[in-house]
């Protein structure tokens, strides 16, 4: 499981000209799932997402977590974050898990979320062409793969 964090100070899902998400100050997440993800895959995720100290506190340094500041979040499914690209120009999708096996592990994703932060997750929706926007702040962006945890 691979995921993008990006902070922002605000960021939208539109789907056919309807907005279906909308925060201010918190967390976009795209959420790229492979078929033998877990949920401890889920769990190590949703903890470093909760936990990481990557927003500023008084003094402009970045000491405080999304739990800190009461940010909000938007989780988009995204299985482009699986294309393996080393072969050739058309990246392959291969390893980015059939709906069957991620539908589930990304609504669990999202509710194991919300259980963590006590708060409402707002998302895209699976499968959907989604319209994303976003001011991301800093910039700061991170990516973590579950399958690197060591």
């Amino acid at each position: 499981m691979k995921i993008v964090i990006q902070r922002v100070s605000r960021a939208s899902v539109t789907i056919s000209n309807n907005k279906v998400a909308d925060i201010k100050n918190g967390l976009l997440v795209l959420l790229g799932i492979v078929d033998d993800d877990t949920q401890e895959d889920i769990n190590f995720l949703v903890r470093k997402i909760a936990n990481l100290r990557i927003f500023n506190d008084e003094n402009e340094v970045m000491n405080n977590s999304l739990l800190d500041v009461n940010g909000e979040v938007i989780v988009v499914s995204q299985f482009t974050l699986q294309a393996a690209t080393k072969k050739g120009n058309r990246p392959s999708y291969i390893k980015a898990a059939k709906p069957v096996i991620a539908i589930p592990l990304y609504e669990n994703f999202v509710q194991t979320l919300e259980t963590a932060i006590c708060k409402k997750v707002q998302t895209g929706e699976f499968g959907a062409d989604m319209k994303v926007e976003l001011l991301n702040d800093g910039p700061v962006t991170i990516i973590i793969d579950s399958k690197n945890k060591e």
